[in-house]
C-alpha cells in the first residue's frame, strides 16, 4: 500500500492526492541493495510523482521510467548518491497515464537495473482541463528551437499556477499555488522558476509572496510581506540580480496638497524599485519620489491614487535599472548606485524621436540576444498594439523594428514581446487570451489562445529543462 510523506491540510490536495494509484508492493526480494520502494505524491500535481527508496546501505541510486507499452520514450532521473534513503522525483510526466518503472542502484556508473513496477498519475485539475487551443496553419514553418521548446504562462487567480507549454499546447510542467494567484514568474539563470504571488486582497498584478521553485516542485526560496524588511507590497515584476530580488514596491506618501485644490493630508500611491537578498533583507530602494515632486504635475490630483503606476524592471549591461510606467508613456533608466535618472525615452524625453517611434504605453521591457531594447506598446491612443526595438546608445535612441499586430489582437493593457530568432516574436495579448509567434511584419505563424489572462509569454528552449523535461511540441 501507498505510504505518504506528509498530509496536506487543505481537502481538495487531500482527494486529488488520493487519486494517485499505488505501486506494486515493497519489494524485500527485489535486490540485495533495496530494501523499500515506496511511491508518493508530489503536492497532489499530477505531472509529477516520488519514489522513495530505501537501501540496506549506502548507495547511489535512480529511477527509469516510461508509459506503460511504450519503452522507447524512457526517462531516467538525475543520480541520487550516497544515501540509504532517497527521495526522487519523476517529472516529464503525462497526466492520468499507466508507467512503468525500475530501480538502477549502485556506485557511479556502475548501476544495475532491479525488476519492474508500476504506478498511475493524477488526472489534471478541473481547472486545467482543455485550457489551450492551438491554431498553426504549418508546423513546419516554426523555427525549429519554438518547435522544440515550451512558453512559460501564469495563472493569476486563485487557485494560481505557472506552466511550461509546448508548441502543441499542452502543459508539460507546472507548479500550482492555493489562495494565491501567480502574477508573474520568471525563468532564472539557474533553471528555476521564480514567481511573484499574491493571496486575497491582492488583485491584479500586486502580491506578498515571493516563491522560487525548482523543476521537481522543491520550494528554494519563500519570502511572504512582513519577514524582515520586506514590508511593502510589490507588484508587477520578480528578477533576480546577482543573487539577489528585484523588484517593484508600492510607495505611499502622505503630502499637503492644499496648494493646489487638494487636502492637508492626501495619500499619493507611486512606485519604487527594491532590492531584496535572499534572507528579505534590503539591499537597495528608489522611488519616484527621489526624482519627481507632486506638487509640480498638473495631473497629480486626478492620478494621486496610481500615480506613474510602473510595471517592469530590467538590467541594462551596464548594471543600471531600466523602468517603464504605464501612465505617461515613458522609460526611465535610473543609476543603480546613485538613484540618478540617467535619460527617459518617451513622451517629453531625452532623446528626440519620429511620430513613428512614440509610444503610449511599455510592458515587458527587456534586452534581447543584440543588447537592443525591446517592449510591448499597448497602443490605447491609436488602439493598435506592437513591439517596438531601439538600439539606444546613451546619446540617440534608433527605432530599429516596428512589428504592428493584427486590429483583432489590440491590447490595451498588460502583455509582453520577446524576439524569438532574428525573423519571429514571441508576444502575449493578454486581454486577447492570446499568445502569438509572429515574423517582424507581423503575420502570425502560430497562435495559442488561452483559457486564462497570463500577464507574460516567455519562451524557454529545450535545453533549459532538460534532463527533467522533454515533450517536444513537433
Amino acid at each position: 500500500m501507498i505510504k505518504w510523506n506528509h498530509i496536506c491540510n487543505r481537502l481538495p490536495l487531500i482527494l486529488a492526492a488520493a487519486l494517485l494509484l499505488l505501486a506494486l508492493p515493497s519489494c524485500s526480494t527485489y535486490s540485495t541493495d533495496v530494501q523499500e520502494i515506496m511511491v508518493l505524491p508530489v503536492d497532489a500535481n499530477a505531472l509529477k510523482a516520488a519514489i522513495k527508496i530505501t537501501c540496506r546501505a549506502e548507495r547511489d541510486a535512480a529511477v527509469e521510467y516510461w508509459p506503460q507499452g511504450h519503452p522507447t520514450e524512457t526517462t531516467t532521473t538525475p543520480l541520487s548518491t550516497g544515501k540509504t534513503v532517497h527521495r526522487v522525483v519523476l517529472t516529464n510526466l503525462h497526466a492520468a497515464t499507466k508507467y512503468e518503472y525500475r530501480i538502477l542502484t549502485g556506485h557511479g556508473s556502475r548501476l544495475k537495473a532491479g525488476k519492474v513496477y508500476e504506478f498511475t498519475t493524477n488526472d489534471m485539475p478541473v481547472w486545467m482541463k482543455d485550457i489551450f487551443r492551438i491554431v498553426c496553419p504549418d508546423s513546419s514553418a516554426l523555427p525549429a528551437n519554438f518547435a522544440k521548446g515550451y512558453v512559460l504562462l501564469t495563472q493569476r487567480e486563485d487557485p494560481g499556477y505557472v506552466c511550461l507549454v509546448n508548441a502543441r499546447g499542452n502543459i508539460v510542467w507546472y507548479h500550482a499555488v492555493h489562495n494565491a494567484g501567480y502574477k508573474v514568474a520568471r525563468f532564472t539563470n539557474n533553471n528555476t522558476v521564480l514567481g511573484l504571488l499574491g493571496g486575497a486582497g491582492y488583485e491584479t498584478s500586486y502580491g506578498d509572496q515571493i516563491l522560487e521553485v525548482s523543476l521537481t516542485g522543491d520550494t528554494l526560496l519563500y519570502l511572504k510581506k512582513g519577514m524582515g524588511d520586506f514590508q511593502q507590497t510589490i507588484h508587477h515584476e520578480i528578477l533576480e540580480d546577482k543573487g539577489h530580488l528585484l523588484t517593484l514596491c508600492v510607495e505611499e506618501r502622505v503630502m499637503d496638497l492644499s496648494s493646489i485644490g487638494g487636502k492637508k493630508a492626501d495619500t499619493i500611491k507611486g512606485d519604487g524599485i527594491l532590492v531584496l537578498d535572499r534572507k528579505g533583507r534590503k539591499v537597495w530602494k528608489w522611488t519616484v519620489f527621489d526624482e519627481l515632486n507632486p506638487l509640480q504635475e498638473k495631473n497629480i490630483l486626478q492620478e494621486k491614487a496610481d500615480w506613474m503606476h510602473a510595471n517592469c524592471v530590467a538590467i541594462d549591461k551596464d548594471g543600471n535599472y531600466l523602468v517603464s510606467f504605464y501612465n505617461n508613456g515613458q522609460i526611465w533608466k535610473i543609476d543603480s548606485k546613485t538613484g540618478k535618472r540617467l535619460w527617459t525615452l518617451g513622451k517629453n524625453g531625452t532623446f528626440p524621436l519620429p511620430d513613428s517611434a512614440y509610444f503610449d504605453q511599455a510592458h515587458g521591457i527587456h534586452f534581447d540576444q543584440r543588447d537592443y531594447l525591446t517592449f510591448f506598446d499597448n497602443g490605447v491612443s491609436k488602439k493598435t498594439s506592437r513591439t517596438l526595438t531601439f538600439a539606444i546608445d546613451g546619446q540617440q535612441a534608433k527605432l530599429v523594428n516596428n512589428t504592428v499586430l493584427p486590429p483583432e489582437f489590440y491590447n490595451e493593457r498588460m502583455g509582453s514581446s520577446y524576439q524569438l530568432t532574428d525573423s519571429t516574436l514571441l508576444t502575449c495579448a493578454t486581454k486577447r487570451n492570446s499568445v502569438l509567434l509572429t515574423n517582424l511584419e507581423g503575420r502570425f505563424l502560430w497562435l495559442l489562445k488561452t483559457g486564462m489572462s497570463s500577464y507574460r509569454a516567455s519562451f524557454i528552449p529545450a535545453e533549459r529543462v532538460q534532463p527533467f523535461i522533454h515533450q517536444p511540441g513537433y
